[in-house]
């Protein structure tokens, strides 16, 4: 059976369902949503909606983009019909093309780039929400020099998993395949990051961790994109980006590492914030937890 399969695409539904009503604020006027992200196979960057918004009030119950009422986490605005008329918290676009959406409701996007492609109006709130990750989960004791995060389409590249065996440094290969919670612990767990998924890098900075980004073959849909857009708002003029060669050594890499400013960070989290606050108020009334969310479920609402 497939990870695509409805049956089990039913069951994480019932499951996330379950695993947000452990987090206080669904129980304190909490809401459910149409929402959608990608959920065509397991990786923690888009497992990141579906962990974040309960901690808000929100439970998200997965659609496809042309039935949801919300876009969530992840490059998945190219997915929205033009017509989108839910709201939009921290998308952002994969291919850096326009793809106006004058309907949407924005409350905030993953940067500058996307921003201005899509038509979104100069004001709204900017960042990735993956970066509020440590206010859901505080950090946990250092157990490894460095975090390898390699995008799931590079976890057999081995000059770049080969870095994991430098000599006298203590370096976990991080498989993006799991569920969040884990992943962020294991990432949050380093004294620096390297990385190759751009959710690799968003979490190193939400804790505070040195990290650079790279390329790799087979390149990604989108290339670079949503790296530089994630960084217009972050690190503004620089980035942390270094080629990658296979003659470079773990140091090399790690000469380049560091962590965005953590004033930056915390008005962008805080920004982010305000911003799924006003969620109720651009989409009007919707189902209440825990009654509401069978009828989102069984796609009668």
């Amino acid at each position: 059976m497939t990870y695509s399969n409805a049956l089990r695409r039913r069951a994480r539904q019932l499951r996330r369902l379950a695993a947000a009503g452990t987090r206080p604020a669904m129980w304190r006027g909490g809401v459910v949503v149409p929402a959608t992200w990608w959920d065509g196979h397991p990786n923690f960057g888009d497992d990141l909606t579906p962990w974040l918004l309960p901690e808000y009030g929100i439970a998200p119950v997965h659609r496809v983009a042309g039935r949801a009422r919300l876009s969530g986490i992840g490059s998945i605005l190219e997915f929205l019909p033009s017509d989108f008329d839910g709201a939009i918290w921290g998308s952002g676009l994969m291919y850096g093309q326009p793809h106006p959406l004058p309907r949407a409701h924005v409350l905030a996007v993953r940067g500058h780039l996307t921003r201005d492609l899509i038509g979104a109006p100069a004001d709204v709130a900017l960042g990735d929400p993956g970066i509020l990750v440590a206010r859901r989960a505080g950090r946990p004791r250092v157990q490894w020099d460095v975090a390898l995060v390699p995008h799931g389409h590079h976890r057999q590249h081995e000059p770049f998993l080969a870095l994991a065996r430098a000599e006298g440094v203590r370096v976990r290969v991080v498989n993006v395949h799991q569920p969040a919670s884990r992943v962020v612990r294991e990432i949050a767990a380093a004294d620096a990051v390297v990385t190759t998924s751009l959710h690799g890098l968003v979490t190193a900075d939400a804790y505070g961790i040195p990290a650079t980004w790279t390329l790799l073959e087979p390149p990604l849909s989108g290339g670079a994109f949503k790296f530089h857009d994630y960084e217009s708002v972050l690190t503004p003029g620089s980035s942390r980006f270094t080629a990658f060669d296979e003659r470079m050594s773990l140091g090399d890499l790690l000469a380049t590492a560091s962590a965005a400013p953590r004033p930056t960070v915390e008005r962008v989290s805080d920004d982010l914030e305000r911003s799924l606050a006003r969620l109720p108020d651009v989409l009007g009334a919707l189902p209440r937890f825990p009654g509401g969310a069978f009828g989102v479920v069984a796609g009668r609402r």
